[in-house]
């Protein structure tokens, strides 16, 4: 094999390779005996096909498979000898290698290279963790949104109009240009006045109504409504008040805990409390991960390979412009313009891919991978994310195997976190919930 380097700019290598027909050709006779040894045909005994009908059958394809096979090997070879990594998949443009004229096989191969990556000395890498305590008002307060969600609703005798935290019960009928549009009507509905759940503007026109009125009400639905049929649309409901009903919260005491299925009200309490403060925990690591993702950002002064930030530039961008379209963009984000925001975003996207590779470069050196049992738990994880459909995901996963690779990158990355963070004088300090939970922007 032949190779002569043609490219060496920064990242970026080139080359151009040729492999001898001969040893193709020798590949290919190899092939075609497997082959034919594997066939049965009418009128020869197993195993005993002549190679030549297998070659009139199958040689075409057997050739192209020989060269697919030799210009993967070629490449693999090339980069190992001189100890390149390639950074995304290589380019390969073919010259010249037809069967029928006996010619070597030569092919151009471009692509870019992984840089050298010397691992930061993280002997001295002291970090914070952040805690805060779980108070009982927290805790009292989880009970009380889960006695508010076992609430009854008592009807009020009286008649008079609906005020804020009354609950109207209503039958309406949903029209668009006076036409009913599926799923618009409904009866015996419950709407807070004052609450959320409804279009904006719908509980607020019930307001002052009384049992036994009908009213017509304007509405315009959200950009970003469910039904993209309905989404920004406007529209009119035909209103009946039925009732006034006031809501009671359900007590929080010992039946309340026995209904939900607790032997006393502290076990309830206890079982809130570990929620909470795993709760706190998730926040905390969130905290410390983001404090030595900045440490090792600040030693990652290697150049990033440019294929890899365009990609990961890309899948921000999409996720920015459709933030920007339902006008959900971060506040520091908003008032720029396009240029000075896709500038920012790239600069993430750079420092992402820094990251990322600096982070790949440590698991290696110390060893640190994702079994197949660990890849298997993430894949159960994720289908539980989708209750009543999780053997739909399950096999969704079997049938595309990359998907369950996409997990992989996630893992391995948060267990080189916990290598590192092990690894590091780590002082403890206690906070307020409100220290805690003041995370600044994600830029990784």
């Amino acid at each position: 094999m032949q190779v002569t380097e043609t490219l060496s700019e920064g990242l970026k290598r080139g080359f151009t390779v040729t492999v001898p027909a001969a040893e193709l050709e020798a590949k290919r006779d190899a092939r075609l005996k497997e082959v034919a040894g594997n066939l049965n045909l009418p009128g020869f005994r197993p195993g005993k096909v002549p190679v030549s009908l297998a070659r009139q059958r199958y040689g075409a394809a057997i050739w192209g498979e020989v060269l697919e096979q030799a210009v993967s090997d070629a490449i693999r070879t090339v980069f190992e000898e001189r100890g390149l990594r390639p950074a995304g998949q290589p380019q390969v443009d073919l010259v010249s290698g037809q069967e029928d004229k006996g010619t070597d096989l030569e092919f151009k191969v471009e692509s870019e290279i992984l840089p050298e990556i010397t691992v930061p000395d993280l002997s001295d890498l002291a970090l914070t963790r952040l805690k805060a305590p779980v108070s009982d008002e927290a805790v009292n307060k989880v009970l009380e949104d889960i006695a508010k969600r076992g609430r009854t609703f008592e009807v009020i005798e009286e008649v008079r109009p609906a005020v804020k935290g009354d609950v109207v019960a209503i039958d309406f009928v949903g029209k668009q240009d006076g036409v009913a549009f599926d799923g618009g009507t409904a009866e015996d509905v419950n709407v807070e006045i004052g609450g959320e759940g409804f279009i904006p503007g719908f509980a607020e026109q019930i307001e002052g109504m009384k049992p036994g009125e009908e009213k017509v009400i304007n509405v315009t639905f959200p950009a970003d409504y469910g039904a993209e049929e309905l989404a920004g649309k406007e529209a009119t409901f035909d209103i009946k008040v039925k009732q006034l009903k006031k809501a009671v919260d359900a007590p929080v005491d010992e039946e309340l805990a026995k209904n939900m299925g607790f032997e006393s009200l502290e076990q309830l309490k206890d079982l809130v409390r570990k929620q909470i403060e795993g709760e706190y925990e998730q926040m905390s690591r969130l905290r410390i991960k983001r404090d030595l993702l900045d440490i090792l950002s600040s030693k990652a002064d290697f150049p990033a390979p440019e294929g890899m930030v365009e990609a990961e530039f890309q899948q921000i961008w999409s996720r920015v412009e459709a933030d920007r379209k339902a006008g959900e963009l971060d506040d520091e984000d908003k008032g720029k313009d396009e240029e000075t925001l896709r500038a920012d975003y790239r600069k993430i996207a750079e420092r992402r891919v820094r990251l990322g590779l600096l982070l790949a470069e440590i698991g290696r050196k110390n060893g640190i991978s994702v079994s197949a049992e660990e890849l298997g738990r993430a894949v159960r994880a994720e289908a539980m994310r989708y209750s009543g459909q999780e053997k739909q995901v399950f096999e969704f996963f079997q049938k595309n195997p990359q998907a369950a690779e996409s997990l992989r990158g996630p893992i391995f990355e948060n267990k080189v976190v916990d290598y590192l963070i092990e690894l590091a004088k780590v002082t403890d300090k206690d906070v307020s919930l409100e220290e805690l939970s003041d995370i600044p922007p994600a830029n990784i």
